[in-house]
């Protein structure tokens, strides 16, 4: 929900995080907004540019195949996903929507790895302009805070 409630945090402090971030090109004007929000938040964070990586994938479906090649590589505290998915005509937007967050919670679990999952999932395209940069900003948010939790239960 936009401008929801989030509750208060503690002080974030990812200078000790690296962070890694799947990108959907499909209706990149939004993807990109989103990732820049995520960028200067983690960067706000205290995340070092050098130990923030990012790639790119064709769209939504892809992203979990990508998520779980950087989760092999064991280097990243947490990682994000991003992508936008719009409702249209057909069921497509159903089974994209469902199997990208199926996929993304499914690397979670497996690699016991925090994914913030900013996959957008709107009506049209002024829900998702509306969005961009909140859940972008979120998105690194969530990341930092649940990398920082594990590190505290381990």
């Amino acid at each position: 929900m936009l401008h929801a409630d989030k509750g208060s945090a503690p002080r974030l402090d990812g200078s000790k995080l690296h962070i890694g971030i799947v990108q959907a090109r499909f209706n990149e004007g939004i993807t990109n907004a989103l990732a820049a929000a995520c960028h200067a938040e983690l960067l706000a964070l205290g995340v070092a540019p050098e130990n923030i990586t990012q790639v790119s994938v064709p769209g939504a479906l892809e992203v979990p195949l990508a998520l779980q090649a950087l989760a092999d590589r064991e280097e990243f505290d947490a990682l994000i996903a991003l992508g936008c998915i719009i409702r249209g005509e057909t069921y497509h937007f159903e089974l994209v929507a469902n199997e990208s967050g199926a996929g993304v919670t499914r690397v979670s679990q497996d690699y016991h790895l925090p994914i913030a999952n900013a996959i957008l999932t709107t009506e049209n395209l002024e829900q998702a302009i509306a969005r961009q940069t909140e859940k972008g900003s979120d998105a690194a948010r969530v990341a930092v805070e649940m990398a920082c939790l594990l590190e505290a239960l381990a």
